[in-house]
This record gives structure tokens, C-alpha cells and sequence, in this order.
């Protein structure tokens, strides 16, 4: 891991983020923070020179904004863009379906880091914005869960009882990643302690992978659901929220640098591979992605559960099984 320190401006950015480009370094290789820096050679659109680095027009004209929010991780945020616009997709602005792209886009249109801080001053509490300004910077796992028990980034928080944090090692090798906490998760305050966890744990147990050398988490933090007399009836989380609590999922994944990811479900899917995924059909796979070099896709413990009938249900367990094995090999 590299630590990179830089003023708090973009010119400071832009010149650290050249060259961490011309020796290769990918986002998950470093740490921004935010400090007096020493010079560094500068980043252009269309520089002349041999090793240029050429990016749109358009990037440098919305990062330029994005430097402005009071996100303390919008640093990270630009070299990720700036790198996959690098090394992947040129035109990947144009995908604005793209997770990636949807919080760099968030970036651009917050308020500034100075209107900010006069509502603060104000005190104007910071709520319906996403979790980003109340990740804390440079925090261990402890102080990231300590920090999102007074998170406020959606309206979730207001019915929920309360943040359900991810669990494990910070050594994990291996992270799985859910949609969001269920009724019970939501009274323990724990994931994957309900019925789907129950299912969770058997099928961990036979496919060899022992839960306490696991990382457990989910793409949203507080429990969505609709209240049917006493009931409490799980709703499926809106883009919007997810975007609003991508900033905790992408903190627990940089400290921990999984080998393996996990996603159980379509939506801890599409956060990670993007909108276009199916679970029917791309489950089972590995593939690269910017946080593990092996990521996966498979079947949430609660769809086994949804099973119509026994027979769904048993196959429903099998594919799970089967592909959590994988996972054990891998």
C-alpha cells in the first residue's frame, strides 16, 4: 500500500495521480492523504510529450468540480475514474448505469466542501446526501462501524433499529458481500444471523469455508422493509440508496484487499459488476474486478428459502453449494 499526500486541491491531485500512472499503480495500491506534498510531474488532457497521459476533455472539467466536495474519499474516487478511463474504457463516462460513474457523478454535483462546513457551523445536520461525508478517513475496520452507527446518508436510518455493520477479520482472504440486513440482522445488529443465515452457515460448513476466517458484509447498512401488522417485509433497496451506502462497502473492501469476492444475490451483484448482470445466467463465474482479482456471483441463502417447493429449494441449495466449493478451491 502506498500512501500519497497532496494539498487538498486538484492541481495537487493531478499532479500525484500522473505519476502513480506512469509506474502502474492501481487504485487499490493507495492511500490519499491529504497534506502538504512534495512536487510531482503534472497530468495534461493533451500533452505533447511521449509519456502523456490522454484522457477527455470532459474528465478534467468535471474532476475539477468533484475536488471541490467535502467527500473525503473523493480523491480515490478520481484516480479510480482515471484509471479504468486509462486502462479499461475510454468512453466509460458515457455509462452512466455504471457504479463507478454514478459516484464520481456525485461527486460533481454536491456542494462544496466550503458550504458544507458553513451548514455544519449552522448545525445543519448532513442526511439524505450518502454515506460519504461520515466515513472517516484513514480508520480501521473498528472505527469505520463505531462511525456508521450515526450514519444518516439515506432516509433508511430512520426506520431501521439499527446500522448493521459488517463482521470479521480485517485479514479475511475472502469476503462476502449480501443486499442488506433482514428482520433479525436488524434486531441483532449482526448479518447473516437470520433464517438466510442459517442456510448461510450449512452451506459454508459443506463447502469447507469456515465462517470466523470469513468477512461478512452487506451493499446497504440499515434493514428496507414494509410493515404489515406486526410483520416487518423485506423491500428490495432502490439504486439511489445503494449509491447513498456504496461509500462503507468501498472503505470495508480497501482495508481488507479480499483475494476472493463474494456477492450473494442480484443486487450485491450489480453493485459490484454493474447493472447488466444476471444471476441466472453469469452466476458461478470468476472474474476481475478492481477489488479482488476473483470475484464471483451466486445465489443469496434467501432465495433457497423463496424456493416454490421443495424440489426449487434443494436445487437452489445445490447451486450454492456448488458454487461456494469454487470459492473454497479458489
Amino acid at each position: 500500500m502506498q500512501t500519497v499526500e497532496i494539498e487538498p486541491t486538484f492541481e495537487s491531485w493531478q499532479e500525484a495521480a500522473r505519476a502513480l500512472l506512469r509506474e502502474g499503480v492501481s487504485p487499490a495500491q493507495v492511500r490519499w492523504r491529504e497534506a502538504s506534498a512534495a512536487h510531482q510531474p503534472s497530468l495534461h488532457a493533451e500533452a505533447a510529450s511521449g509519456d502523456a497521459v490522454r484522457v477527455p476533455r470532459q474528465f478534467l472539467d468535471l474532476a475539477r468540480q468533484a475536488a471541490a466536495a467535502s467527500d473525503p474519499a473523493r480523491w480515490q474516487i478520481l484516480y479510480d475514474t482515471l484509471w479504468r478511463l486509462v486502462h479499461e474504457n475510454r468512453d466509460l463516462l458515457k455509462d452512466a448505469r455504471d457504479p463507478g460513474v454514478r459516484r464520481f457523478q456525485t461527486l460533481v454535483t454536491s456542494k462544496s466542501a466550503d458550504s458544507k462546513s458553513a451548514d455544519s457551523e449552522k448545525g445543519v445536520e448532513s442526511q439524505g446526501e450518502g454515506a460519504a461525508p461520515f466515513v472517516p478517513a484513514k480508520a480501521g475496520l473498528g472505527e469505520l462501524r463505531a462511525a456508521a452507527t450515526h450514519c444518516k446518508g439515506c432516509d433508511l436510518y430512520r426506520h431501521a433499529t439499527q446500522t448493521v455493520f459488517g463482521r470479521g477479520s480485517a485479514e479475511a482472504r475472502i469476503v462476502f458481500i449480501g443486499e442488506q440486513p433482514g428482520d433479525q440482522e436488524d434486531r441483532q445488529g449482526a448479518p447473516f444471523v437470520g433464517p438466510a443465515g442459517e442456510v448461510f452457515d450449512k452451506a459454508l460448513a459443506e463447502a469447507g469455508l469456515a465462517r470466523e476466517k470469513l468477512y461478512v458484509t452487506n451493499a446497504v447498512k440499515h434493514f428496507k422493509f414494509e410493515p404489515r401488522g406486526k410483520r416487518r417485509i423485506h423491500q428490495t433497496p432502490r439504486a439511489a440508496e445503494l449509491n447513498a451506502c456504496r461509500p462503507w462497502l468501498e472503505a470495508e473492501l480497501a482495508l481488507i484487499k479480499p483475494q476472493v469476492l463474494v456477492c450473494l444475490g442480484a443486487t450485491a451483484a450489480k453493485v459490484i459488476f454493474g447493472d447488466k448482470f444476471r444471476i441466472t445466467k453469469d452466476r458461478g463465474r470468476f472474474a476481475p474486478t478492481r477489488w479482488a482479482g476473483k470475484t464471483i456471483a451466486t445465489y443469496h441463502p434467501s432465495a433457497v428459502l423463496r424456493g416454490e417447493t421443495e424440489e426449487q429449494q434443494a436445487e437452489l441449495y445445490r447451486m450454492l453449494v456448488e458454487d461456494l466449493r469454487k470459492v473454497a478451491q479458489a
